[in-house]
């Protein structure tokens, strides 16, 4: 099954947020600057998949939304539709708003705004073979199943199997004919409301049985915000690491809050508190050089041999090319490049100040980082890749106004690609292969080093 059908993304923000005990939806609650609702749409929003947005909005909070969505330039939202009293409700709503012509779906809740990018991009493929997807992710937990015990309490009645058990998450992706037919059987039971599935896929499991729902896997990132605590978690996750906040014993804060000590380290880059690395393995060791560029492809401009060499030596294919201040030619070098996992700009000056340099010295000092960032960032939000900037030597005025620049471009690209998923790094020359490698492999972003 071959399926070229427009694929829309249903944000669900129908909810009230008692549980948050917010004074507003809890969709609309701000973190790291933005509203929870705007960091979920962005992602759809920048996700080449997806064709359309239509957002589901408690009552009452339509128009603020069309607000939002006009000045976040969020072109993709064709529809704002009001929810319903409940989660069958609003999702019923949004299938009927959606037409009669057959499409893919992505039904995703407003208060996941962690959703990794790689996740939409494997629903849609997933789409493409199948006609129902759920995102799911391993249980780490043992799983009880209490029964009434003496004096009114509960006691274990059962141990399930964990090895067989999954997290449910969204999106949960559909054919609409799928999701719409299962949920007119639904509707049109009187059982229904009485005992109502909890998801999406659990009205397509009830009313058809005989269509297979397919397991995409999802993220312990993509965390739901239920409780007050999960705004503090999130808010954490959402913001870019900045390596030169305040330290404690050496250790980077970001964006003001406290770093812990004794958290893991990516050689010697800590993690921020209550942020994950990606690798399962320390990065800052051969196996985590393996894991996270074995299979990938690596695009390097301006010339690092040692860099090319030790990622060439880790199972990455490397390309190199020689220079940058061309925008047109590094991006037809990316286009021709196929998937591209990471990006990396070395700045190499000659000898001289500013006003001695040639122009086309000037344009490669001071722009190529910007052009390999603007040609990077389709193919990295794709990948769900890293760009890495490796600043210029010397302490001219050239090199140190074109140092200054590429940090300040590395830390702003960080935190505007970060709902894309693309994360940003910079280094200094003096920085070893090893440590650009450690970069690479970390899961952080915004981490500048200048060692």
């Amino acid at each position: 099954m071959n399926s070229r059908l427009r694929s829309v993304g249903v944000v669900l923000a129908g909810g009230v947020g008692q549980r948050v005990g917010a004074g507003t939806p809890k969709q609309l609650v701000k973190l790291a600057g933005r509203t929870i609702l705007e960091h979920t749409i962005a992602l759809f929003e920048g996700s080449a998949e997806i064709d359309e947005v239509v957002v589901l909005m408690t009552p009452g909070f339509a128009e603020p939304v069309r607000e939002l969505v006009r000045e976040g330039g969020f072109h993709k939202v064709v529809q704002i539709v009001e929810g319903g009293a409940t989660r069958t409700e609003s999702t019923w709503r949004a299938l009927r708003a959606l037409g009669p012509q057959e499409c893919n779906v992505l039904l995703h809740d407003a208060v996941r705004p962690l959703l990794e990018p790689r996740i939409i991009t494997e629903c849609v493929r997933a789409l493409e073979r199948h006609t129902a997807v759920e995102v799911a992710i391993a249980s780490s937990d043992t799983v009880l199943v209490a029964g009434p015990g003496p004096d009114g309490t509960e006691i274990v009645a059962d141990v399930l199997d964990r090895s067989r058990l999954r997290r449910a998450q969204t999106p949960q992706g559909f054919r609409l004919s799928v999701i719409r037919r299962a949920y007119e059987l639904a509707m049109a039971d009187p059982e229904f409301a009485g005992r109502p599935a909890t998801d999406d896929c659990g009205v397509v499991l009830r009313y058809l049985p005989e269509v297979p729902i397919v397991l995409v896997p999802g993220s312990e990132r993509n965390m739901k915000v239920t409780h007050p605590i999960d705004l503090s978690i999130a808010e954490q996750l959402l913001r870019p690491v900045v390596a030169d906040e305040p330290t404690v014993s050496g250790v980077p804060a970001v964006s003001g809050i406290p770093a812990v000590a004794d958290e893991p380290t990516v050689s010697g880059v800590p993690a921020v508190s209550g942020v994950p690395a990606v690798a399962s393995v320390p990065a800052g060791t051969p196996d985590g050089y393996r894991q996270a560029l074995a299979g990938k492809t690596m695009a390097v401009f301006g010339g690092d041999d040692e860099l090319a060499a030790l990622a060439a030596a880790h199972g990455a294919r490397v390309l190199a090319f020689p220079r940058a201040d061309d925008p047109e030619a590094v991006a037809k070098a990316l286009a021709g490049a196929g998937v591209v996992d990471h990006v990396v700009h070395v700045a190499d000056l000659p000898p001289g100040t500013l006003i001695e340099a040639a122009e086309e010295t000037v344009a490669a000092g001071c722009l190529g980082a910007i052009n390999v960032a603007r040609a990077a960032h389709p193919h990295l939000r794709e990948s769900g890749g890293r760009l890495l900037l490796r600043t210029a030597a010397g302490d001219t005025s050239l090199a140190v106004s074109a140092r200054a620049a590429t940090t300040a471009l590395a830390r702003a690209l960080a935190e505007e690609w970060a709902a894309d998923g693309v994360r940003v790094g910079c280094v200094s020359a003096r920085t070893s292969a090893r440590a650009c490698l450690d970069v690479l492999a970390s899961g952080r972003t915004g981490q500048v080093l200048d060692t």
